[in-house]
This record gives C-alpha cells, sequence and structure tokens, in this order.
C-alpha cells in the first residue's frame, strides 16, 4: 500500500525545472498554443475587431456635431478627442476574452493536463495573456486606420505616437490578468464573459474618454480624474497632439501627470492581481 501511495505520489505532479528562464520558455510556448488556436478560430478576431469599428463609426457621427469639446462644437474636433478613448476602451475590453479563455480551458479540464507536465505554474496564465496582449495590438492596428478614414490625426510625431500606443497595450495586458482572475473564479466562459464586462462599462464611462469630465457632478468627476483608464485617456491625447485648445485640464494629479500615472496604474495592477490570479490558479487545480 505504501510503495502504490508513493509511485502515485510521484508520477502525479512532475516537478517544474525552476528558473526565470524556465518559466519565460514555458511562457512563450503555451502563448504560440493560444495564437495557433485564435488563428485557427478567425471569427474571434473578425468579431473582436467589429465592436472597436462601431463604436469609432457611432460615436464620431452620430454624436460628433453634439459634444461640446474647449467650447467648441464641432465633429472634426470631438473624432480627435473621441479616438484616445475609443482605443482605450478596446485595450480594456479584451479582458472579458481573457476571462472567458481562462473559463474554457479550466472547464474543459485543460488546465489540469497542463499541471501534470513539468512547467512553471505561472506559466499558462502568463502565456494567456501574452497571447491576448497580441490579438490586442492587432486590433488596435486595424482601429487606427478606421479612424485615419473617418479623419483622426496625429500631431506630434512619430515616438509620440508609439509612446502612446504602448501605454495602450501596457494598460491592456495589466486588465488581462484581472480577466484572468475572473476566469479562474467562475465555472463557465458565459459567466466570464459577464463578469468581464459588468464591471468595465461603469469604469470607461465614469471618465473622460467620451466627454469632458469637468461638467459631471462633483462626486464622479472625481472619480473620473482618478480613474487609470482616465489617466491613460489624457496621456494619448497629449502624446498624440490631441488635445484641443482651451480644453480644461483638472488640477487632479493624475490629470497632471497622466503619462506617469499610466505607468503607474498598470504596474500596481499588474502586480496586485497576476498575484492573486497566479495564487487562485494553484488553489483552484490542487
Amino acid at each position: 500500500m505504501s510503495t502504490a501511495a508513493g509511485t502515485a505520489t510521484r508520477t502525479a505532479a512532475p516537478r517544474a525545472r525552476g528558473g526565470i528562464g524556465q518559466s519565460v520558455r514555458d511562457s512563450l510556448v503555451v502563448a504560440k498554443r493560444n495564437l495557433i488556436r485564435m488563428l485557427r478560430i478567425p471569427e474571434m478576431i473578425i468579431f473582436g475587431l467589429i465592436q472597436p469599428i462601431m463604436f469609432v463609426v457611432l460615436f464620431s457621427y452620430v454624436f460628433g456635431g453634439s459634444i461640446s469639446v474647449g467650447g467648441d462644437v464641432s465633429s472634426d474636433l470631438y473624432r480627435e478627442f473621441l479616438m484616445a478613448g475609443i482605443f482605450a476602451q478596446t485595450v480594456t475590453f479584451a479582458t472579458a476574452g481573457a476571462g472567458a479563455g481562462i473559463a474554457d480551458d479550466m472547464h474543459k479540464g485543460l488546465i489540469d493536463r497542463f499541471r501534470s507536465l513539468p512547467m512553471a505554474r505561472g506559466a499558462v496564465l502568463t502565456g494567456r495573456t501574452l497571447a491576448d496582449l497580441v490579438q490586442t495590438a492587432l486590433t488596435i492596428v486595424v482601429l487606427a486606420l478606421v479612424a485615419l478614414l473617418v479623419g483622426w490625426r496625429i500631431h506630434e510625431g512619430i515616438l509620440k505616437m508609439l509612446a502612446g500606443f504602448a501605454l495602450l497595450l501596457f494598460l491592456g495586458y495589466a486588465f488581462s490578468w484581472i480577466g484572468a482572475l475572473i476566469g479562474l473564479s467562475v465555472r463557465t466562459p458565459e459567466a466570464a464573459t459577464s463578469g468581464g464586462l459588468i464591471w468595465l462599462f461603469p469604469l470607461t464611462f465614469i471618465s473622460n474618454a467620451f466627454v469632458p469630465s469637468d461638467n459631471m457632478p462633483t462626486l464622479l468627476r472625481h472619480i473620473a480624474e482618478w480613474n487609470p483608464f482616465s489617466a491613460t485617456v489624457q496621456a494619448c491625447r497629449e502624446l498624440f497632439g490631441n488635445l484641443p485648445q482651451g480644453y480644461p485640464v483638472a488640477d487632479a494629479w493624475p490629470m497632471q501627470h497622466p503619462v506617469l500615472a499610466s505607468l503607474l496604474w498598470s504596474v500596481v495592477i499588474i502586480a496586485v492581481f497576476r498575484t492573486l490570479a497566479v495564487r487562485k490558479y494553484r488553489s483552484a487545480t490542487v
């Protein structure tokens, strides 16, 4: 009996080889697996592109001539103001897809199969979030091309433009760890999708993404000014040169230093939610 039990213990879960290098290699292998899966299911990419394109067109032409930006009601002005918000909304809404993907792997027992391999424990989640980051980058490229077609322009040069997109992707990667935690905490992919979206709507709309925050009620204005989403949107507007003349910049620290605030928010979100997600992964699959 003792011999059989000892044999079962030795074969149940091979111990992963340690080291950062091994963890990086395992993460890249898992990321490759998820990217191949995305390519084999192209509708995942297509549907992921349709929604942000619809937001660009609808917001640009439905609300473009109705919202005052910097004291001026102008469709062209509003399109440039809007695009940073649409970009940020797109990268954060990828959170729901990340959560649903991990919940689906859990539901099918794939996570348990990964556990039977001698691989770093956090590699499964890191690989998944990296694959989602690649898909988000592709979506942003297509979205930027559509934005250019409807009149969006960059006025601060290519280096600042690249810095703005890097901030967006960094925020998207940070939020994908929130999605990972949600995906590990629910029982079905459908629940992960709902749980990944329900809190994103107030986060994105109580912000400076679609309208200036200075006209909001006092409480909502303070929430919007300290919202990590708002910091990234404000940073991108500055880096893209999309802040109109006369636009009132709030006195709140994140709005005065949006690039630094965006970086700090993303680092904090990754540090907190990656830790929680890896801990949940270990306990949920034991």
